[in-house]
């Protein structure tokens, strides 16, 4: 497992001010180790989109594994006036708190839908509450990067994808957790070299626009650069005149691989640049096309036919700038106090929710299709009919990993057999189709009318 995070000491304030005072209120009050149930989900689908796929669930686990407070971070909050009047035995209780408790989650790559957990947590009330923050950001980064290039692979219609965004990612290290969702929903590389080295997945390049500009002559720069990367070169050649660049890629004697566009009408432009190289007995060359393109652009370009190969991807996948945010959300449902075990919920409008701890259950048809899922109390056995399968697995039990963690192209392969799984009607890019999920009968009579 790989955290993806610069510094594994430095995790404890990793969350929101609130999350703190409310751990350090329940140890006043008593509350602390009160066993205490959460549960993370998503409230509804972004625009557009019919179907979710899970990422993030690596990196959540390893910052609960070595969550912990160090001296300075207890000595920032013992000088915080939020935390005053906190007696000194909790800063004390913060030296040794650690995570030690239960996690359920829908494995990683796992096609999943709206109201559905994705993560159930069961331990002590104080630090099931200051995880809240970190679980929603690198759950719901991941997941929303990993949908919305689930449906870009698909537009491509198995021509390859690549992650080119690391530059428009909203940070570096959103630039690592990006590679790694898109590549699960299934990218074939990324431009992260960081990422490719720590993720152990292809890294992927080409040139940039300032490799020619720096020479006096295209050609000249196309030789240059194919000298030094013969085995590894795609040109760009769409700096002045893309149909100029392409002849002049020629002209360079260089055995390039591919050639690239990053601007214009890709249609037309990618239709003439093939036949170039077809007439020069380049039929081997590749097409790559990039520029601002999102699932619509490549499903229109893959329509008409155009002759690309591969489609590099950027803003539009790292930033989901269509829908960027997902509304995930985090809640208590069930709690133990000394008069006994309690489901929690909520009856706020449009943001009701269930209580007790729940499963997923999928059903499948003959040919494993899905045909529906119900979301259950997890003390209900699955539906006696049909082939009903859970998708909330143990993680972690008391603290300790139990899951056998399988690596990121195996993560791959499992998202690429849920989506094949996933009937056609919800990939589509546009329509009303809506993925039964229905709330099982106990589970909708546990709330008090």
């Amino acid at each position: 497992m790989d955290g993806l995070f610069p510094s594994d000491e430095q995790l404890g304030l990793l969350t929101d001010l609130y999350e703190l005072t409310m751990a350090a209120g329940y140890y006043v009050q008593g509350m602390a180790r009160w066993p205490a149930t959460f549960e993370l989900w998503v409230r509804r689908l972004p625009g557009c989109r019919r179907y979710l796929v899970t990422a993030g669930l690596e990196q959540a686990v390893h910052y609960l594994t070595h969550l912990h407070f160090t001296a300075q971070e207890i000595a920032y909050l013992r000088a915080h006036p939020s935390f005053a009047h906190v007696p000194q035995s909790w800063f004390d209780y913060l030296r040794t708190l650690r995570f030690e408790g239960d996690v359920w989650a829908v494995p990683e790559g796992t096609v999943v839908f709206a109201g559905e957990p994705l993560v159930r947590i069961e331990a002590p009330l104080d630090v099931a509450q200051i995880v809240e923050t970190y679980l929603l950001t690198t759950l719901s980064m991941q997941t929303m990067v990993a949908s919305k290039a689930a449906r870009i692979v698909w537009a491509a219609q198995g021509r390859g994808v690549v992650d080119f965004g690391s530059r428009r990612a909203h940070g570096p290290q959103a630039g690592l957790l990006a590679a790694r969702a898109s590549f699960i929903a299934g990218c074939s590389g990324t431009s992260n070299v960081e990422a490719a080295r720590r993720l152990g997945i292809p890294a992927v390049g080409t040139q940039a626009h300032s490799w020619i500009m720096a020479h006096d002559d295209e050609t000249e720069a196309f030789r240059r650069f194919g000298t030094v990367f013969p085995q590894a070169c795609t040109l760009l050649i769409d700096t002045y005149d893309t149909l100029t660049g392409v002849r002049h890629a020629l002209a360079s004697g260089v055995p390039f691989q591919a050639v690239r566009l990053d601007s214009g009408d890709l249609l037309t432009l990618s239709r003439a640049v093939r036949c170039i190289l077809d007439e020069a007995g380049r039929t081997d060359a590749r097409i790559v096309a990039s520029g601002d393109l999102n699932e619509y652009r490549i499903a229109e370009l893959v329509r008409a036919g155009a002759p690309i190969d591969l489609f590099g991807v950027g803003t539009e996948m790292v930033t989901s700038r269509d829908d960027p945010t997902l509304g995930v959300v985090y809640k208590l449902v069930a709690i133990d106090t000394p008069h006994g075990h309690a489901g929690r919920f909520k009856l706020s409008p449009e943001k009701r929710t269930y209580p007790h701890a729940k499963q997923v259950y999928r059903q499948r048809d003959a040919q494993g299709q899905f045909l529906g899922d119900r979301i259950a109390l997890a003390t209900e056995p699955p539906p006696d009919t049909g082939n009903w399968q859970p998708l909330l697995v143990p993680v972690m039990r008391q603290g300790q990993v139990v899951y056998p963690w399988p690596d990121l192209h195996a993560v791959q392969r499992y998202c690429q057999h849920q989506l094949a799984e996933l009937p056609e009607q919800y990939k589509h890019l546009q329509g009303d189709e809506v993925y039964p999920v229905e709330i099982s009968t106990a589970l909708q009579t546990s709330v008090p009318s």
